[in-house]
């Protein structure tokens, strides 16, 4: 794959970290790379990293696994919109945030109020690709992989689109996307 996107001078990313003045939060499907590019996006930034689901882990003391098989869907996405609330307290930083947690309505309205959004968006082929490198995903398990992946995209697609912002994550490297990102925020901003 070609590059076709060039890397910003430093003081181009300056004047563009002088411009961000909330949370960046990066959503989109699992499997999308937001954790990925989430941390490079921050090393090129200066800003911190944080990632939702490692942070809803670390405040339940369990995996998001059992989370889902204990104590359901619902109870999950509640502490997800907290913990992302409270992480949308700290300034100026990237977060990335689980695949469903855009798709609710309240955990949305707290991103829009308090960060900037940013969709990262790939194809069916890519992120099943990607997904089927890991087991521990709890909605999809115990399916067909692709028809779960193409029906859940197709689902939550109307609410990514709610994202000021959209980034495509394709097959090539994680750095072309966050070049992305840094040339869409340069213009939305």
């Amino acid at each position: 794959m070609r590059n076709t996107t060039s890397p910003p001078t430093e003081a181009s990313l300056k004047a563009l970290r002088a411009r961000i003045t909330k949370p960046l939060v990066l959503v989109g499907m699992m499997g999308v790379g937001k954790s990925t590019v989430g941390r490079k996006l921050a090393q090129m930034l200066e800003f911190d990293f944080f990632d939702a689901d490692d942070e809803i882990v670390e405040a339940a003391n369990m995996p998001i696994t059992d989370i889902f098989d204990t104590y359901g869907e619902a109870h999950f996405r509640d502490g997800e919109r907290r913990v992302i609330a409270r992480l949308l307290e700290k300034p100026t930083c990237i977060i990335a945030t689980g695949g469903g947690a855009f798709v609710e309505d309240e955990t949305r309205a707290v991103i829009a109020q308090h960060g900037i959004a940013i969709w990262l968006d790939s194809d069916v082929e890519t992120l099943v690709e990607r997904v089927s490198r890991n087991n521990k995903r709890p909605l999809l398990r115990g399916g067909n992989i692709e028809h779960i992946v193409r029906t859940m995209k197709a689902d939550r697609e109307p609410f990514y689109k709610q994202a000021p912002i959209r980034a495509i994550s394709d097959g090539g490297p994680h750095s072309q996307t966050v070049l992305r990102i840094i040339k869409g925020l340069d213009k939305w901003l």
